[in-house]
């Protein structure tokens, strides 16, 4: 036996198992390799790739569909909440506090507090807890911060209600954030630090 040989196989069926579909037609997947090594595949890297990330979404969708739907309804609902503002992207946002600050900028550094959770209350993360600001670029976290960030004086507190395609989509970020989360997030712009070295 070419034990080097059966060993990739081991490491390849123990990822699959344990990170891909619940079940996999063995035989085709042999073939498939064959066909790839003998440089004769059935069909292209490019439809393949198509094939395994539209099983996945749909795997998902089943999987969390339920939830997703939650998750919309609870912003369909939020937007008719009195002092709730909702922008065309699906990001809506309450002022809590309205600074008199500059805006920053998408090039710029800023530094914020804040409390996120989830739509059933659960916290996920806080800087206020941590007691310790938190300091990035604009553009340096998920969509939905990056379009409130520019829209708040320095100065402000606000509570954005972020839909999951602005925050972390269709994978969300386990263990703590599941696929399709809508985010709650209060947000303090404290300061404007610096633009980022170019």
């Amino acid at each position: 036996m070419d034990s080097m040989s059966y060993s990739i196989g081991l490491q390849v069926g123990k990822n699959l198992k344990s990170q891909g579909p619940d079940t996999i037609n063995v035989k085709a997947f042999v073939k498939a390799i064959e066909d790839f090594y003998a440089d004769v595949p059935k069909i292209s890297i490019e439809d393949a790739n198509k094939i395994v990330e539209n099983f996945f979404k749909k795997d998902l969708q089943k999987q969390y569909g339920e939830k997703k739907g939650l998750n919309e309804k609870f912003l369909a609902d939020n937007k008719s909440k009195a002092g709730v503002v909702s922008l065309p992207s699906g990001l809506q946002y309450k002022i809590i506090k309205e600074g008199n600050g500059i805006k920053p900028t998408l090039n710029d550094v800023v530094k914020t507090h804040y409390t996120g959770t989830l739509v059933d209350g659960t916290k996920f993360d806080s800087s206020v807890d941590r007691n310790e600001p938190a300091t990035f670029p604009v553009q340096g976290v998920i969509p939905g911060w990056t379009e409130a960030l520019q829209l708040m004086p320095v100065g402000s507190k606000w509570e954005l209600y972020i839909p999951y395609n602005l925050a972390y989509g269709e994978r969300g970020y386990p263990p703590s954030i599941e696929p399709f989360s809508t985010l709650i997030f209060e947000l303090e712009l404290l300061s404007i630090e610096k633009e980022p070295a170019k």
